[in-house]
Order: C-alpha cells, then sequence, then structure tokens
C-alpha cells in the first residue's frame, strides 16, 4: 500500500501528538489515580466527577471549552500568551492538550485499577520493617502497578490516535499542523473522489487501533495475573 508525501505527514503528526499526549499525561495520571484509590479528602466524589468527566461529555463540548479557557482571548491561554509567547490553538501543541484531556480519564481509570489491587498488607509489613512511604512506594507499589500503568498509556496512546471532535474544535484542521489521522479521513470525505485515500488511512487507523488496544489487553492480563500471584504468594 504506497502512501503519498501527505499521508505520511498526517500519519506522523499522529504519532507525534499521540506519544507527547501520552508523555506528558503519564505522571499526572498516576498522581490522580493515587489520589483516587489510597486517599479520602472533602470533595474527592467532586474531584473524581472531574476527571471522568471527558468520558460523557461530548468532544465538541470539551474542544469548545479549551477553545474559551486556553485561546488567546481565554484566561488560561492569553495569559500563557501575553507572558511567554505560547499559543495552543491552531498548533500540533493545542491538538496534544485535545487528546490528553480525552484520553485522561481512560489513563487514571486503568492505573487506579491497578492501585485497588496491590495487596495493601505488603506495604504495611514495608512501613513496619523501618521503610519510609517513598521507598515503599518505589520498591513495592510501583513495580506492582507498573503493568497498570503501561497498559493505560498504550490505552490513552491508541484513544488520542482515535480523537476528533475535541481536536478539530480546539485546533481546527491545519494541514502539516493539526490535521491528525481522523481529521484527515474527515477531509477526504469531503472532497470527490477522495475513496481510495479514504480507504487507506482507514485501513492504517484500524491496524494501528488493533494494535494498541491488543497491546493494552496484553498488559491487562499480565497485571492481573501478577496480582493474583501476589495474593496467593
Amino acid at each position: 500500500m504506497m502512501l503519498s508525501p501527505e499521508e505520511w505527514e498526517v500519519i506522523s503528526l499522529s504519532l507525534r501528538v499521540a506519544t507527547w499526549n501520552t508523555l506528558l499525561s503519564i505522571l499526572p495520571a498516576i498522581a490522580c489515580a493515587w489520589l483516587l484509590s489510597r486517599r479520602d479528602f472533602p470533595g474527592k466524589a467532586v474531584f473524581s466527577t472531574l476527571v471522568h468527566l471527558p468520558l460523557v461529555v461530548p468532544p465538541v463540548v470539551v474542544g469548545y471549552f479549551l477553545l474559551v479557557l486556553m485561546g488567546r482571548n481565554g484566561l488560561i491561554g492569553g495569559w500563557l500568551f501575553d507572558t511567554f509567547g505560547i499559543s495552543l490553538i491552531f498548533s500540533w501543541k493545542g491538538a496534544v492538550l485535545a487528546t490528553a484531556v480525552m484520553s485522561f480519564p481512560l489513563v487514571v481509570r486503568t492505573i487506579r485499577l491497578a492501585f485497588d489491587g496491590v495487596d495493601r498488607k505488603l506495604e504495611s509489613a514495608a512501613l513496619t520493617l523501618g521503610a519510609g512511604p517513598v521507598r515503599v512506594f518505589l520498591t513495592i507499589t510501583l513495580p506492582l502497578i507498573l503493568p497498570g500503568i503501561l497498559s493505560g498509556a498504550t490505552l490513552g496512546f491508541a484513544r488520542a490516535l482515535g480523537e476528533f471532535g475535541a481536536t478539530i474544535t480546539f485546533v481546527s484542521n491545519i494541514p502539516g499542523e493539526t490535521r491528525t489521522l481522523p481529521v484527515a479521513i474527515y477531509s477526504l470525505l469531503q472532497v470527490p473522489g477522495g475513496e481510495d485515500r479514504v480507504e487507506r488511512l482507514v485501513i492504517l487507523s484500524l491496524l494501528l487501533a488493533f494494535g494498541t488496544v491488543a497491546l493494552s489487553e496484553w498488559l491487562a492480563r499480565l497485571t492481573r495475573r501478577q496480582l493474583d500471584g501476589g495474593r496467593h504468594a
């Protein structure tokens, strides 16, 4: 299957956006998952609702709020532009932000399940033996949840590859800058005679999605086996 330079550009941009989305989201996702799994605090239900809200809100609505908040005239975006000269709107960095917001709840949910599955007795025993909380987290908790982190990151990567509504609403459809794979497919559907190119991009999209979701499922099974083994040990 031969791809044109424009199609390679679309795929390259999509992979770049999804990769940066994953790298920038993973640490905040671990922190949020830890809070939701291990701590009780006032407003926890509200916090959990806000974290998971993008799962149920239409992506176009998320894109609109990003436009209001992060645009050059927005509360945060205006400050970023005036202070640092950073503009997220109509740029691939804005596409990273849009995909990160949409995929973040899935990553948090996956990692939280990994936290919930860790046997707390192992952590308590290490604390009793004199290990500090940070050391317990790094040497016991983190290795046990690592497959869950990898699974969540992979799932977030796949979600970022397929994000459309928030991306096109926030950063528009600019070739070479914000035209990711789903946006390119949408654009070609509006062009007479673009069916062949659409088919190629759809096939590539399916292959990428299948590969990343399959990897996520494999890592999830690995997590369950590891945690089950820890319980029976």
